[in-house]
């Protein structure tokens, strides 16, 4: 076994120039946070709207008479799913400012416990939507040879 000073620490020092790094982290955080939120306020407009935005437009093609239900139902879900990870970067920043004022070590383990879920979520979500993905070409393939 090799000897690792780094490993052999209980503790781990943050220094200034970490601290600042973190600082700044968390300020970008908290405005990508606030941006996600934005986006998801606009989603959930265009799905309440969806209606009548798209009895606005004039049909060029065949538009199935449910289609405005479908927008609807599809952007509430993805407004709902997106604010997970959203809200866990807005926790993570108010935290991370928290635990650096403070200099308080379980502030700060709580500040990338939210991290590791905002990371986590979206791991998870992007396996399952490149799935899909996966799934859907296997689908269209077999649906195009038959």
């Amino acid at each position: 076994m090799i000897n690792n000073p780094i490993t052999q620490l209980e503790q781990l020092t943050i220094n200034t120039e970490s601290k600042m790094f973190l600082k700044e982290t968390a300020k970008w955080a908290f405005f990508l946070s606030i941006m996600g939120f934005v986006g998801i306020a606009f989603l959930i407009l265009l799905g309440i709207f969806s209606g009548v935005i798209f009895k606005a437009i004039p049909q060029v093609g065949q538009i199935p008479s449910n289609f405005s239900l479908i927008m609807t139902i599809t952007c509430l879900i993805v407004a709902f799913l997106y604010s997970f990870p959203v809200y866990f970067l807005l926790r993570f920043s108010n935290k991370m400012k928290r635990a650096l004022a403070s200099k308080d070590d379980e502030i700060l383990a709580g500040a990338f416990k939210v991290l590791k879920s905002h990371y986590k979520f979206i791991g998870v979500f992007t396996i399952i939507t490149l799935s899909l993905y996966a799934l859907l070409i296997i689908v269209s393939v077999m649906g195009a040879i038959a």
